[in-house]
């Protein structure tokens, strides 16, 4: 007996120990950051560009490539600067009009000529002194006459001046002598020569005058006039306003030059691409590429991490969020503890790295293998060990963390097109299986995921306005096999969940409700009295515990094996008896007692040698809770007066051992357990008598306090009465009298 309490003490203080790590706010706070550090992790790769500590003048141990695409600034300004070389000078067209200086000067000619007044020594000092300044006024008159006008630039006309003024003509002396004789009807004709020669030599670009002026005398000598005097004249002339009209334009160079820059593209050194190479000495290029690109550590950029950092605790403050509100209403503990929490981690951790694994295989020619990362494991995963609605938050994460890493742009951070496959498969998964109740309904949910993943690559793809075939059939065959993928993942990793965290799936309820399994073809076989109670305590559970929205299918299942016990020594269980003595009648009732509140005991031994999960043992050790046995009570008390003898015992001594209901599917079952019985042992039932006595077991627990332990309110014990009455009422339906029978009967008597 000592030892007996003994192991309850240990049990209850490792049970008690197993829940204070799973409800402890320092517990979940320690998960909550390896939340934090995954979501961080997982993307820093593809975020964050990878540092060196490694200096100028050393030699590299290691390759260094470009994380992600780096303007190389001094090949791009070296760039620039050969394509500004190869810019040639530019050199731009003056139209001087030469052609009016030489009418102004034969026109003064004939003016000064004209005057009688004048004497022929004054008229040659006048044509000495004030001939060759034509020149240079003229020059001078049209870059007045053209600056700021927008036609020729400053740096040009200052250019045009100086070459031209360079290479002014000397007229020789003789020609001063000669001009005085020249008569207005010579000077009229030399004009019309001089201009169109004038005019034609210039036509062409000059950049020396000395070119055309070589080709005057050619010019005048076929030229109409007859007079040798006129002839010398107009040659002086028209070598004298003769200039070149093609100028080195600097501005427009620089202009040139500096276009030839702008449309010069950068270099671009890919990511990727190799910087340096192993064993290759870093010169001051290098260095200053490596600084410019946040590659060492000393001159590391700290902004990405930052950004990452926030990035992963609004993720996690999002899970935090959904977590904690699930539940905890009116006052109720959240619905998700630390187990919990640490499933759904490593669920997060396995679906990342599946998807990191396959983006390992991505090429920039070959990214559409992308599609084939099983992304709707963890969604299909959460639905099934958790909820529905935890997975439809969780597939968001997922799609936003799968278009990081699986992101092959260079010039964006997420990938659209991942992002809408990873949500259209998960949403395909959730609503696929959310009611699985055999394993073959994973495959069935997997070919979903094949199906609508396929669609949605196919519509991304054809509103592309090019469309390729290959990579059409590429990316569509590694989606469809996606879903293949993930159903067999899941298939795997169900079992582990199940097993290391006692998960009950509905996939495993649904198993373990199998009459062929060999503890309920043992109850059916050796005691079927308990076997039929059974099954009559599930049917009335389950409708009970989805009345109040909790696990029905537990409350099934868990009913099959709350009795398992009772097969150790069936023959002391009533239902069990038939067409044989009891043999309570004829014992102790202390012993009766005992064997009775055994019943559960051993049914935990008998569930956990045959590795029943843990939920159901519970209920098989805590649907009597702490409940007193007062018919084995009385008895005892009964005997005790018969003999004279004081009774040495209380009512405490013939109660269950406990523990009382630690959850709402455990006081459910023992609800139902109770009415099922009483039900039973109801000869002429009503729908009066029936209620009655549901509202008396359940107030009388109620009083005894069996419900303290469990979240049960009394909203939800008079939804439990009144479903039980419903199904009572179905179950029992031809043995029930209705008032109407009742009434009859009476009348008949």
């Amino acid at each position: 007996m000592n030892q007996t309490q003994a192991d309850k003490q240990q049990s209850s203080s490792q049970s008690l120990g197993s829940a204070r790590w799973k409800q402890s706010p320092a517990v979940q706070w320690i998960l909550l950051c390896l939340f934090v550090l995954l979501f961080y992790f997982s993307l820093s790769p593809y975020l964050v560009p990878e540092t060196y500590d490694i200096h100028e003048g050393a030699v590299s141990e290691k390759d260094i490539k470009a994380p992600f695409q780096i303007k190389d600034e001094k090949a791009t300004r070296q760039a620039e600067e050969d394509a500004a070389e190869r810019i040639e000078t530019t050199y731009s067209i003056v139209a001087l009009r030469n052609e009016v200086l030489v009418e102004q000067i034969l026109f003064r000619i004939e003016q000064l000529n004209a005057d009688d007044q004048v004497t022929t020594q004054n008229k040659i000092e006048i044509y000495r002194n004030e001939i060759p300044g034509r020149y240079s006024a003229y020059i001078d008159n049209f870059i007045k006459a053209n600056k700021g006008k927008g036609t020729y630039n400053d740096g040009l006309l200052e250019e045009m001046s100086m070459i031209a003024k360079d290479q002014q003509y000397t007229i020789p002396e003789e020609a001063f002598y000669k001009m005085p004789n020249l008569t207005s009807e010579e000077l009229t004709e030399m004009r019309v020569v001089a201009r169109d020669i004038v005019r034609k030599l210039t036509v062409e670009q000059l950049r020396e005058a000395e070119t055309a002026r070589t080709q005057v005398a050619e010019l005048v000598n076929a030229s109409p006039l007859a007079n040798r005097t006129s002839r010398e004249i107009v040659q002086e002339v028209a070598r004298f306003a003769i200039m070149p009209n093609k100028f080195l334009d600097k501005q427009a160079t620089d202009d040139a030059k500096a276009l030839a820059k702008q449309n010069t593209p950068p270099v671009i050194i890919k990511e990727g691409d190799l910087i340096v190479k192993r064993g290759q000495t870093i010169t001051p290029d290098l260095y200053q590429l490596l600084v410019d690109s946040s590659l060492l550590q000393d001159k590391k950029n700290y902004w990405p991490q930052l950004g990452l950092l926030m990035m992963s605790i609004m993720f996690t403050v999002l899970l935090y969020a959904y977590l904690h509100n699930s539940g905890s209403i009116n006052g109720i503990k959240p619905k998700y503890n630390n187990s919990q929490l640490l499933m759904l981690w490593l669920v997060f951790l396995i679906n990342i790295i599946t998807i990191q694994i396959v983006a390992l295989t991505q090429t920039d020619s070959a990214s559409y293998v992308g599609f084939l990362a099983p992304a709707a494991m963890g969604t299909m995963l959460i639905t099934l060990l958790l909820d529905i609605h935890l997975a439809i938050v969780s597939s968001f994460l997922f799609a936003i963390m799968g278009s990081i890493i699986l992101n092959t742009s260079q010039h964006q951070i997420f990938d659209f097109e991942y992002g809408f496959f990873i949500i259209a498969v998960s949403f395909a998964a959730i609503f696929s299986i959310h009611r699985a109740s055999q394993r073959s309904t994973i495959l069935k949910a997997g070919i979903m995921v094949s199906l609508f993943g396929s669609l949605s690559v196919i519509a991304m793809l054809l509103l592309n306005e090019q469309l390729d075939r290959m990579p059409f059939i590429y990316s569509v065959a590694f989606a469809f096999a996606s879903g293949l993928v993930t159903a067999v993942l899941v298939i795997g990793l169900m079992p582990f969940f199940e097993i290391t965290f006692g998960i009950l799936s509905a996939l495993k309820l649904v198993e373990l409700s199998n009459p062929n399994h060999p503890l309920l073809r043992k109850l059916l076989t050796e005691t079927p009295g308990t076997y039929h109670h059974s099954v009559m305590v599930g049917n009335l559970s389950e409708a009970a515990a989805e009345a109040i929205g909790a696990d029905g299918l537990l409350c099934r299942v868990g009913s099959f094996y709350h009795d398992i016990g009772k097969t150790k020594r069936p023959n002391y269980f009533i239902e069990n008896q038939t067409n044989i003595e009891n043999p309570h009648d004829t014992i102790d009732p202390k012993l009766s007692k005992s064997i009775i509140v055994a019943h559960a005991r051993d049914g935990v031994d008998l569930l956990k040698g045959h590795n029943i999960p843990k939920p159901i043992r519970d209920i098989a050790e805590q649907h009597h809770g702490t409940t007193s046995l007062k018919y084995f009570y009385h008895k005892a008390y009964k005997q005790a007066e018969e003999q004279g003898i004081e009774p040495t015992f209380t009512e405490d001594d013939f109660r269950y051992p406990g523990p009382k209901a630690q959850s709402k599917e455990a006081a459910v079952v023992g609800i139902a357990d109770c009415v099922e019985a009483a039900v039973r042992s109801l000869r002429n039932p009503t729908v009066e008598h029936i209620e009655a006595m549901i509202h008396k077991i359940i107030k009388s627990r109620l009083d005894d306090n069996q419900y303290n332990e469990c979240d049960l309110t009394l909203k939800e014990l008079d939804k439990i009465a009144q479903s039980l009455k419903e199904s009572v009422i179905g179950i029992f339906h031809s043995r029930i009298e209705y008032p109407e029978d009742v009434k009859s009967k009476e009348r008949l008597s």
